[in-house]
């Protein structure tokens, strides 16, 4: 009797919980049980990461140029986050917004949309094991895409996380060690190096490789 009690009791609590848990509540939840799927154990970082809260987005709509409003029109914002975007050749460093749609994802230039990558056709999302915020967003080779997107981004949990949710390819995330190869375009490819340093940087080094510590 008291062993059935037990689960009972259990139960009862379990639906309470439940029955008390909000919309806002449900869906940090389900953000929190993706990210450790993904990151659990794999990337440096994670642990601290669990008690803080993801965001809804890191910029307002109203933050967004009113002309790349106008390009996206139709497609519902998700989130906004500001980035930090290398270029395929030369590595330099720029900033941008990423903008995530229900259907796509766009690195935005302040009133130019300088890439759209649809989720049907995004191949994978690559991140490191180290403490970096790097994340390489893999697409298809056609005419249409420049090449794979390298960005760094501040909140590197909370925006794969969103990423891979939307477009509804958990299982396309990789946390890489030492190195990795993305697509510069053309049938070219290049390879990024990590490392573990005394101070974060990321630069291109005499072997034309970019490197980030």
């Amino acid at each position: 009797t008291s062993e059935l009690l037990q689960k009972i009791c259990m139960r009862n609590l379990v639906r309470k919980y439940c029955q008390g848990v909000t919309p806002e509540r449900k869906v940090q939840l389900q953000q929190k049980v993706v990210a450790s799927a993904v990151f659990r154990g794999k990337k440096e970082g994670y642990a601290q990461s669990i008690n803080q809260p993801f965001l809804d987005t890191r910029l307002k709509v109203n933050d967004i140029n009113p002309k790349v409003l106008q390009l996206i029109q139709g497609e519902n914002i998700k989130y906004v986050t500001p980035v930090i975007k290398y270029d395929r050749n030369g590595f330099k460093a720029r900033e941008r917004l990423l903008v995530l749609t229900q259907s796509s994802a766009y690195v935005v230039e302040m009133a130019k949309l300088k890439q759209k990558i649809d989720y049907a056709t995004l191949k994978g999302i690559s991140t490191s094991n180290l403490s970096d915020g790097i994340v390489v967003i893999h697409v298809p080779e056609d005419n249409k895409q420049k090449g794979d997107v390298i960005l760094q981004c501040e909140h590197v949990f909370e925006t794969v996380t969103k990423l891979c949710m939307l477009a509804n390819k958990q299982s396309l995330v990789k946390v890489v060690q030492g190195s990795l190869r993305f697509r510069i375009g053309s049938g070219k490819e290049g390879t990024m190096v990590f490392t573990v340093g005394k101070e974060p940087q990321v630069f291109k080094d005499k072997n034309g490789q970019l490197t980030v510590v």
